[in-house]
């Protein structure tokens, strides 16, 4: 009798335990354990977007801004430096800061005499167009990092409306059979448990990430200034302050 018993129990904890499975969990979703479920899946799919967007741009711009800043400064000719950074690709940034710097004193040399040119100097002209180009670039690095940050501080709190939810479930079937065994409640607790997880599992790497390209924002940021700054005084002195002229 008492191993008849004891094997009854076992049969129950196991078909228990089968009902905390992820499968089983999925099969008995009501419409706000969907909704729950789908977010968290749709932000997972976007994380992992921009995580790897921005990795992959983070390396190229690694490999690529040493070889542009150094070319433009080593070519001797300042229109050859100029159609070298012309035939950089659109997303790369530095080129295009210099571009804007060059521009910006070319049009300022063509308006010599004119309102343009009284009202603000050359230094005053390319130090604006500088600040733009700047900012601008700066701004496209931010590219995903606002939805990282979302998703590593909502996602959390999304798995744990899925935990409430399953919790609550739990409580409505024992208040509906009296019965507070484990293989009455082992799903609804399991569905819980699992959403708690998946929040988790969700927030992680989008704050990883989020710290990770922060940090290599403010590198690059850092970079774009110091190479503003040198073209300002390039184009506006007509000469690299701190570099001897050979």
């Amino acid at each position: 009798m008492l191993q008849e018993t004891t094997a009854a129990t076992g049969a129950n904890d196991a078909a228990a335990f089968q009902q905390m499975s992820f499968s089983h969990m999925i099969q008995n979703f009501d419409t706000v354990a969907w909704v729950v479920f789908l977010t968290l899946v749709l932000f997972s799919v976007l994380s992992v977007y921009w995580i790897v967007v921005n990795l992959i741009r983070n390396a190229r711009l690694r490999r690529s801004s040493d070889r542009v800043v150094s070319t433009f400064w080593e070519t001797n000719n300042a229109q050859d430096a100029i159609r070298y950074m012309e035939e950089q690709s659109r997303s790369e940034p530095f080129s295009k800061i210099a571009l804007d710097a060059a521009e910006a004193a070319a049009h300022h040399q063509q308006q010599e005499g004119s309102r343009l040119a009284e009202s603000l100097t050359r230094s005053e002209f390319v130090d604006r167009a500088l600040r733009q180009a700047v900012t601008r670039e700066s701004i496209k690095l931010e590219s995903g990092q606002t939805l990282l940050a979302t998703v590593g501080a909502t996602s959390p709190f999304v798995g744990l409306l899925g935990t409430v939810w399953g919790i609550y479930h739990a409580l409505i079937r024992i208040g509906a059979t009296g019965n507070a065994s484990i293989d009455a409640v082992a799903g609804p607790v399991g569905e819980a448990l699992i959403m708690t997880a998946f929040g988790l599992f969700v927030a992680i790497p989008a704050v990883l990430a989020y710290n990770f390209f922060n940090k290599a924002n403010r590198s690059l940021n850092s970079r774009f200034d110091t190479f503003a700054h040198d073209l300002h005084d390039f184009f506006a002195t007509g000469s690299r302050v701190g570099v001897s002229r050979r």
